[in-house]
């Protein structure tokens, strides 16, 4: 047997696993090959969708499921022993692996993560580790120390015969809190991307800590009914008699006012202690109208572990009358799960929690493919962005004078009202509605309950047509509105089509599973990140059943400008500037038919895949089966600011240019023009034009200098789109970084035909070269550099690929025949 000749899964079988089984391991309990342990990004263009490649492990090597110990890399036995040891390096740091390997099937190299002194060694196909070797090292990697330790650590996963098993970042953050709590840590913060599964890290961490004896008594805190009812329907469920709500009770007092106290008057019912899991809300234990703080009525030792989700809001300030709860119970472990966690001059939880134990962001969920990503459509109306001031006189809708100031963004819909706004708003909604799908779920982020209530209006009267139909394609969801709130549940649903739109205000901006949210429109002066953040939550969820893999922001507030938060965690697919009368209902057609390649940030290969997804529906999201009042209080009710809104109208409103927004190759923004930034990348990689003709011309692909300045962080569509499309990317450089005046694709493929270039080949050869010039010129110097093009017009018309290749004779004249194609191309410079 010739081992060269073998492929890389022959190595794998014949050399790599009989390795493992002779060191004890056991193939069908501890190890999993070919693993992907991402879904690969998904990439956007226009209404279509591709998913990149996914990140695959050949080997990892487990204690038990999902306790991994050891990741290893195979390559075929054309490669070095240890060719693949710098990729398995790069997959054992995301997912916290200690043991490292690369192997060719001649034997194996090994690299002890925990190790200070010699990192790597050779080992023989007969000196690979035991399990319990490499169990060792994960002991001395996670900084466990004792046996009681040690058996907290390994503690069983939950299972419930389904198949379900945690996301690598998922296991992660299981693994880490559980451990870190076993060597006696008791302030925890886990800071996870909304939609990546809190509930079901919580319940997993629980599971494991109640199942080790380490926590009896645990109590999972919420400040949403929607937070605790969610958990206890679905992963908790598992918990079954175990598990309770604490719970008030309505009473009628001497004065005939109902209050909120528990089932023996001051604290919990006693028989509801002999439970071992508490769902609870904060509203459900203190500030029982004059009455004793119900949570009082445990001891302060009752509970040993307290588990705060949304851990931002609520119990964040140090003044906060819910941070008494946790203050009360202190003596308990406190875990604190958050998308986004709070830093203020008055807020802070990592100085209660501690710096988080595990981040998994946004940006990470949406390059593994876990996350939808979104496009930004900014829209900038006039008298947003310049400001109105009533004309002098000028009286509002009840006849009374308006103050005659400027009044500007800030001021709309909070204190002036002006209908043309609202109307030009629905109208844009509506627009790009129609251009994607109008049956698409859309959340309409207000300011208040009115303008919630006055843009359910509007978008009814843009769409009166579906309306008609069914009066719940708009409905306002907030607070003070039982039929709205009843309809959240729908909204939600994938099988109900009703609602579509829902506008809101703050009820919707968090704790909502809308997996088929596709739009999302921000019409509020948001000036909180972390509302911010929990805002477009609402959008990131996936469900490709209902063929949900993007979502989309319409920006009426230029509040996206919060990207620029150097803790923002991810970047837009695109973000689209629009113009006075531009259509946006295009914008999917217009991302469609672009020419940019796109390339799949794992594999480095361009994406072609796209596939059209249509259909939209959400999470199934049942209603509650126990009763939210009076047993359960409601979330506090929205209401609108204590102010009286001026109402006009008649005021010429209309969408102005805004800026468009570029991002360098870290995913922060680009404060200076895009030409200065362009020419100072430029200039950091070139010492001069003649640097850079140089480097151009010894290219034999000028593809790759167009990859290594995309990589670079130079924005090529973007500069194209500033300069001028019809210029080649080379001219677009030299005038940008050197001043040097661009010629178009068209003038440089006439000055090759001036030459008379092709006279010293023959009739078939110049056919192809001429029409190679001729695809440059139209399309750009990628195109005829890819050999695929000869399947395609006018090509297929002169002969296949292989008989246009033999009219230059071999492959290698064919692509001699193009470089110097490309070297006419580009012999006069840049002028």
């Amino acid at each position: 047997m010739n081992k060269k000749s073998l492929s890389e899964r022959d190595i794998c079988t014949k050399f790599i696993t009989p390795a493992l089984k002779n060191a004890g391991w056991n193939i069908q309990t501890q190890v999993r090959e070919e693993f992907s342990f991402t879904d690969g990004r998904i990439y956007v263009r226009g209404h279509l969708t591709a998913r990149g490649k996914r990140k695959r492990a050949d080997y990892i090597l487990y204690h038990k499921p999902n306790i991994p110990l050891a990741i290893i890399e195979a390559k075929d036995n054309t490669h070095a022993i240890g060719a693949g040891m710098q990729q398995a390096l790069e997959y054992a740091e995301i997912l916290d692996i200690p043991c490292v390997f690369s192997s060719n099937g001649d034997g194996f190299v090994f690299h002890d993560r925990t190790c200070t002194g010699k990192l790597e060694k050779e080992l023989t196909n007969d000196q690979f580790p035991t399990p319990a070797d490499l169990w060792a090292i994960y002991i001395r990697y996670k900084g466990i120390q004792t046996s009681e330790q040690e058996r907290i650590a390994s503690q069983d996963y939950f299972f419930d015969g389904s198949g379900k098993t945690p996301r690598y970042y998922q296991q992660i953050a299981i693994n880490r809190t559980v451990e870190a709590i076993a060597k006696g840590e008791n302030r925890i913060l886990l800071v996870m991307a909304t939609g990546t599964g809190k509930t079901y890290i919580a319940f997993q961490i629980i599971h494991r800590l109640w199942k080790s004896g380490t926590k009896k008594r645990i109590l999972f805190l919420a400040d949403r009914t929607a937070l605790i009812d969610q958990p206890r329907r679905n992963d908790f469920k598992h918990f079954k008699d175990k598990m309770t709500i604490i719970k008030k009770t309505v009473i009628t007092r001497h004065d005939g006012k109902e209050v909120l106290v528990s089932n023996n008057k001051r604290g919990i019912d006693s028989s509801d202690k002999a439970y071992e899991i508490y769902l609870g809300l904060y509203q459900g234990l203190t500030n029982a109208n004059d009455m004793e703080d119900a949570y009082k009525d445990f001891s302060l030792s009752f509970f040993d572990l307290v588990i705060v989700d949304e851990c931002h809001r609520g119990s964040a300030a140090d003044d906060s009358a819910w941070r008494k709860i946790l203050e009360y119970f202190g003596n308990a472990t406190h875990i604190g799960l958050t998308a986004t966690p709070r830093e203020t001059n008055e807020v802070s939880n990592s100085e209660y929690f501690g710096d988080p134990i595990y981040t998994y962001s946004l940006r990470q969920g949406i390059s593994d493919g876990f996350l939808a990503p979104y496009r930004v459509v900014r829209i900038g109306i006039d008298i947003d962005l310049e400001g109105w001031r009533p004309p002098s006189g000028y009286l509002d809708k009840k006849g009374d004078p308006v103050e005659d100031r400027i009044y500007n963004r800030s001021d709309f819909d909070r204190l002036l009202v002006v209908d043309e706004r609202r109307e030009l708003v629905a109208r844009k909604i509506t627009e790009f509605l129609k251009g994607t799908d109008r049956f698409s779920k859309t959340i309409v982020f207000c300011q208040d309950i009115e303008h919630a209530d006055g843009m359910r209006r509007e978008i009814g009267n843009a769409n009166a047509d579906l309306v008609a139909a069914n009066y719940k394609y708009v409905m306002k969801i907030t607070g003070d509105d039982e039929e709205g709130k009843r309809e959240l549940d729908n909204f939600t649903d994938p099988e109900q089509p009703y609602p579509v739109i829902a506008t809101t205000s703050k009820l919707m901006n968090t704790g909502i599973d809308a997996q088929t949210c596709k739009l999302i429109v921000l019409d509020s002066n948001i000036r909180s990140m972390t509302e911010f953040k929990q805002i477009i939550g609402r959008g990131t969820r996936i469900n490709e059943e209902y063929g949900k893999r993007y979502f989309t922001i319409l920006d009426f507030r230029n509040v996206t400008d919060l990207f620029s938060d150097p803790d923002f965690d991810g970047d837009p697919v695109r973000i689209k500037p629009v113009s006075q009368d531009e259509d946006i209902s295009v914008i999917e057609a217009e991302e469609k038919i672009a020419d940019v390649p796109i390339m799949d940030e794992e594999s480095g290969e361009e994406i072609t895949d796209f596939e059209d997804l249509t259909g939209e529906g959400d999470e199934d999201n049942a209603p509650p089966d126990y009763p939210e009042t009076p047993d359960n209080p409601p979330d506090p009710p929205e209401v609108n600011e204590p102010r009286e809104k001026i109402f006009v109208n008649g005021v010429d409103v209309t969408v102005l240019n805004s800026r468009e927004i570029y991002f360098d190759k870290d995913g922060k923004p680009i404060t200076m023009s895009l030409k200065d930034f362009t020419r100072q990348q430029i200039l950091n990689q070139y010492q001069s034009l003649d640097d850079f003709l140089r480097k151009w011309g010894a290219s034999d692909k000028k593809e790759a200098i167009i990859e290594e300045l995309l990589e670079q962080g130079i924005l090529v569509d973007s500069l194209l789109e500033a300069v001028n499309r019809d210029c080649d990317l080379f001219d677009v450089i030299c005038h940008v970084a050197w001043d040097m005046p661009p010629l178009t694709r068209k003038e440089r493929a006439n000055n090759v035909k001036k030459r008379n270039y092709f006279a010293k080949y023959g009739e078939s050869a110049r056919k192809v070269l001429e029409s190679l010039l001729d695809k440059y010129a139209d399309e750009g110097i990628r195109q005829i550099e890819d050999i695929n093009i000869l399947k395609i017009t006018p090509f297929d018309r002169i002969g296949s690929p292989i008989q246009i290749i033999r009219s230059f004779g071999e492959k290698s004249d064919y692509l001699k025949a193009v470089n110097e194609l490309e070297d006419q191309i580009y012999n006069t410079g840049a002028a």
